[in-house]
């Protein structure tokens, strides 16, 4: 449904998001030249990607100024397919996983976002500006002196041109660095390393391709693995690219619905003979920094990317590598979060490993969702650790201690389960223990087997057991789980220890 605040929110914001989109226009290239290398596929193939994740997104996407292409990530999934069977199975593979996405987006599988901590996102934001650095070292050890100090005047441009009054904030710097640079390139005939080095543009836009592949279960088992793979790994950077722009600009989107335009997007990539794509963190950066706030962004990256490759090829291929690169490095630089450096000596030393595990894994694996992933494993850990501490025991007796009461405090789980077990005296002489966790709750099996075995034990014994104060969800656990009440599973229980 067409919501016109998505598109057109002022007469400002329609000028910051031309430029900002012609900006993003120009960076996108190199890169997915860049990546479609990477993936073993004719530089054409990225460029085409790119130009229809862009328009598709724009429109059924769920995040208005998010930049979706072709990226390093998903070429690195597409290499084995691609050398293994070839280009048709990975446009296959592409549309497949467009397909996954939909599905996955219907599952609302945008939820587990909620899982992501904010240690965790800040070691992504972090180990993301160091990538995209670090993305830039290749290139600067190939620049030769000249290169360099285009590199420097270009990153003076882009710092400087905002101070100037009045047209300083009219123009994105970026983009009068790309101007200015190229222009003092070409008239100065100055030998620097240009887009032109890294492939040849395609000159036509792209058109409805049909894989060329058998359609049977064998193609089903070679392509799914790899489709799969990119699903959850586009999702995952697409969903993560989208949570820091909402911060960015203080603004929500429909995580679901980004899901679902990820998805169609790739479906037509597949089919306008490109690879599969997802959110690109840099460039959505360079776009939101840049001024641009609505879905026109984004959809006018892909015009101007058919515009430049139809008509303006000869003028990309030489723009000096040098000012590009600058471009990312002002990314890197304004991406990282300084802050939490100084952070370090006043949070909590479990949220500090969680966010240097998440910047570590990411930097040494060079995978974005890898580097969540262990960071997230890593806060579960520590935050399980830290509600099992919480968990206490008060033990009462009666007048001739014949009879005792057990009363706990907290969470019962698989990690304090232990502690709970170890709460209780087997070898005591008592009529009856009476088991009080009405300010205690129960969560999970294995919370319920460690009940189950403390009953079973004393029941052996010979004193009679009574478990009160349950609230309604731990009742419901116990009732559909323990074997209190099953004097034969219990027995069972004890046998099988």
């Amino acid at each position: 449904m067409f919501k016109k605040d998505e598109w057109f929110k002022s007469k400002k914001n329609i000028k910051n998001d031309a430029l900002s989109a012609l900006l993003v226009g120009f960076a996108i290239i190199p890169e997915s030249i860049a990546f479609s290398l990477i993936a073993g596929v004719d530089p054409k193939v990225g460029i085409y990607a790119s130009i229809c994740i862009l328009i598709i997104t724009s429109i059924f996407g769920g995040r208005p100024a998010l930049i979706s292409a072709a990226t390093g990530a998903m070429a690195l999934v597409l290499v084995t397919l691609v050398k293994d069977y070839g280009i048709e199975y990975m446009f296959a593979a592409s549309i497949l996983a467009g397909i996954l996405q939909i599905v996955l987006g219907a599952l609302k599988v945008s939820r587990l976002m909620s899982f992501v901590p904010r240690p965790v996102m800040v070691g992504f934001v972090n180990a993301l500006a160091i990538l995209i650095f670090a993305a830039q070292i290749p290139e600067l050890k190939l620049s030769n002196t000249t290169a360099l100090i285009l590199c420097a005047a270009s990153l003076g441009i882009i710092y400087l041109f905002p101070l100037l009054p009045k047209i300083g904030k009219i123009l994105p710097s970026g983009l009068v660095a790309i101007i200015v640079i190229s222009f003092v390139a070409y008239f100065g005939g100055l030998d620097v390393r240009m887009i032109k080095d890294l492939g040849e543009l395609p000159s036509t836009l792209p058109s409805f391709w049909l894989p060329d592949i058998p359609f049977n279960l064998e193609t089903l088992k070679i392509i799914f693995p790899y489709s799969l793979s990119l699903a959850v790994v586009g999702i995952l950077e697409s969903l993560m690219t989208g949570s820091l722009i909402d911060e960015i600009t203080s603004t929500t989107s429909n995580k679901n619905k980004e899901c679902f335009g990820q998805g169609l997007a790739n479906i037509g990539a597949g089919f306008f003979g490109g690879m599969a794509g997802c959110g690109m963190i840099g460039q959505s950066l360079i776009n939101v920094k840049s001024g641009a706030r609505t879905r026109l962004s984004t959809f006018l990256a892909g015009v101007y990317l058919c515009c430049i490759i139809v008509f303006l090829a000869d003028f990309v291929n030489l723009i000096p590598m040098a000012v590009l690169v600058a471009i990312m490095i002002m990314v890197s630089i304004g991406t990282f979060d300084y802050g939490s450096i100084k952070r370090l000596k006043t949070f909590p030393l479990s949220s500090n490993i969680v966010m240097l595990a998440t910047v570590i894994t990411t930097i040494f694996t060079d995978n974005l969702a890898l580097g969540v992933l262990v960071g997230v494993l890593f806060e579960a850990l520590f935050f399980a650790n830290k509600v099992s501490q919480f968990m206490q025991c008060k033990k009462i007796y009666n007048q001739d201690k014949t009879q005792k009461i057990y009363e706990f405090y907290g969470q019962i789980f698989f990690k304090s389960s232990d502690k709970f077990y170890k709460n209780f005296d087997f070898n005591e002489v008592l009529d009856k223990v009476t088991i009080d966790v009405s300010k205690a709750h129960f969560w999970d099996v294995s919370a319920i087997y460690i009940l189950d075995k403390v009953v079973a034990k004393l029941r052996r014994n010979g004193i009679e057991v009574e478990v009160c104060g349950q609230n309604l969800a731990s009742r419901y656990m116990l009732d559909k789980f323990s074997a209190i009440n099953d004097e034969k599973a219990l027995k069972k229980l004890m046998e099988g220890h």
